[in-house]
């Protein structure tokens, strides 16, 4: 606009000077460079126009005070957002001059009773980038992956092909999150076949993410076909994004704060993940070696001997769900009745599935959550030997007596609880029951009650302590009856040696 008009001014000056016969080539030219209507530029070439000294400036509505006043007023609101602001200035103004705080006058608050949200926002950019340091939000890569990516429901799969995976990661903290490097398992689940792949990682970063997904797909019987992840910022990255281009797969994420968009690999993370490392603290390199070493040994014998439920049908009348399976299958037997899967494929799972021998494979599992389990608790664990199946196999007919059979499962030897956590409301009073008892060994706990309710209504006055007494006679009762057993065998044993001597 700036360059249009030093042209206009530029031109029009040597047009209005020149001769007529000089003004018709005039025109064309600035007809030609500016674009004009031949009839608006002879318009525009003519006028003359008043060069102004300075720019006459706007007056200022909200001046430097409601300016002042409105930075005050954020500030008492803790800081927050100019709509939200806005709607709490008449409260907020109203509760500050009650208690004294503030006292506004009457112009500054007419003009904070009409200003707008965004008003307050442009006032309060200086106060808000001085207060963060000038640190301002940015979304990042990760949010434009986010939204690059389509999401998928529960609803959405219905009968997908095998290949299409649920991935999700597991964090081996030991409870509650902790801060720290602590390994992670990394979970994906075929939903057709229910085929589960876990890989031990050491720290939850995203090439590692990346190589453990081209591990599962390189050691998969049958092609990956798609990844359906969580919104975790680990999985929006460039490495994830640039593992699907390569493999030409399908990438969709489940909605935020809905667990049951994955409900397939959430399953297994409590059915396969959990039951096998249990909720132990694992960190460290041994630790993931350890867990990759269970997982070799696991994978074969979840996907090859453990059968599955998968849901047929599900019917809602009311409150009540009815939901229908299919019979328990094992992926493998899932993978061989599926038609997408090719008899090459059929025959090299089946020529694998006669050299597996699942006790072996449960030894194995066994031994490595021993390890795992010796790592969690005092962070060091024994060597590894090789299992000997026959004592192994040996003793799983028996294994049942000793409870707990997985060793990251067991619980830690629960100590004698000596201490008390409640006051004695007998401790003064007990003196006073021992001589009531040895006067009447036989009475009662609740004609005991009675009497120190009668005796001293003050402590006693009603009958909450009763189970409490009757547990403290019992006890005393049991006392005596040892007593009077070891003073007869005593008596017994002196009589013994008197005779023999």
């Amino acid at each position: 606009m700036g360059t249009r008009r030093e042209l206009i001014e530029a031109v029009g000056r040597r047009y209005r000077a020149s001769p007529a016969s000089e003004r018709s080539q005039i025109l064309d030219e600035f007809v030609r460079v500016s674009g004009f209507h031949r009839k608006y530029a002879i318009r525009v070439l003519r006028a003359k126009r008043e060069v102004k000294s300075a720019r006459a400036s706007r007056q200022r509505v909200y001046d430097q005070p409601v300016q002042d006043a409105v930075t005050l007023l954020w500030e008492a609101a803790d800081r927050i957002c100019g709509k939200r602001l806005k709607a709490l200035l008449p409260t907020l103004i109203e509760a500050m001059g009650r208690h004294g705080h503030l006292d506004l006058e009457p112009q500054i608050a007419e003009k904070l009773a009409s200003i707008s949200a965004a008003t307050i926002d442009r006032m309060l950019v200086t106060p808000r980038e001085k207060a963060s340091h000038g640190r301002r939000r940015r979304c990042g890569v990760g949010s434009a992956i986010r939204k690059s990516v389509a999401v998928r429901t529960f609803a959405d799969w219905k009968d997908p092909a095998v290949g299409f995976f649920e991935v999700d990661m597991v964090e081996h903290c030991g409870g509650s999150k902790l801060d720290g490097n602590f390994v992670h398992s990394l979970v994906l689940t075929d939903i057709a076949t229910g085929w589960t792949e876990c890989v031990a990682l050491l720290i939850r970063e995203q090439t590692r993410i990346a190589a453990g997904l081209r591990e599962v797909r390189n050691a998969l019987p049958f092609a990956m076909l798609g990844i359906d992840t969580d919104n975790d910022s680990a999985f929006m990255t460039q490495p994830i994004v640039d593992f699907c281009r390569e493999g030409g797969l399908e990438w969709t994420r489940s909605r935020a704060y809905k667990k049951n968009d994955q409900a397939w690999v959430e399953q297994k993370n409590g059915a396969v993940v959990r039951r096998l490392v249990g909720y132990g603290r694992l960190s460290g390199p041994r630790a993931r070696a350890a867990l990759a070493r269970l997982y070799e040994a696991s994978r074969l014998y979840v996907n090859f001997f453990q059968p599955c439920f998968k849901l047929k049908s599900k019917q809602r009348d009311g409150a009540q769900v009815r939901k229908v399976y299919y019979p328990p299958a094992t992926p493998y037997q899932r993978l061989l009745a599926s038609e997408t899967l090719g008899a090459g494929s059929k025959q090299t799972l089946g020529k694998q599935f006669q050299t597996l021998d699942p006790v072996a494979l449960l030894g194995r599992i066994r031994e490595a959550q021993r390890e795992l389990a010796s790592l969690a608790q005092h962070g060091e664990a024994p060597a590894a030997g090789p299992v000997d199946v026959h004592v192994f196999l040996a003793g799983l007919s028996s294994a049942w007596k000793d409870g707990e059979a997985r060793p990251t499962h067991r619980n830690k030897a629960a100590k004698a609880h000596w201490w008390r956590t409640r006051s004695d409301p007998f401790e003064q009073t007990w003196p006073l029951l021992q001589q009531w008892l040895a006067a009447a060994p036989h009475v009662t706990g609740k004609e005991l009650m009675r009497r120190l309710h009668r005796a001293m209504p003050e402590h006693y006055a009603t009958m909450a302590q009763l189970r409490t007494l009757q547990r403290r006679v019992k006890a005393w009762r049991t006392e005596q009856a040892r007593q009077a057993i070891m003073r007869a065998v005593a008596v017994q044993a002196e009589d013994a040696a008197a005779s023999s001597a």
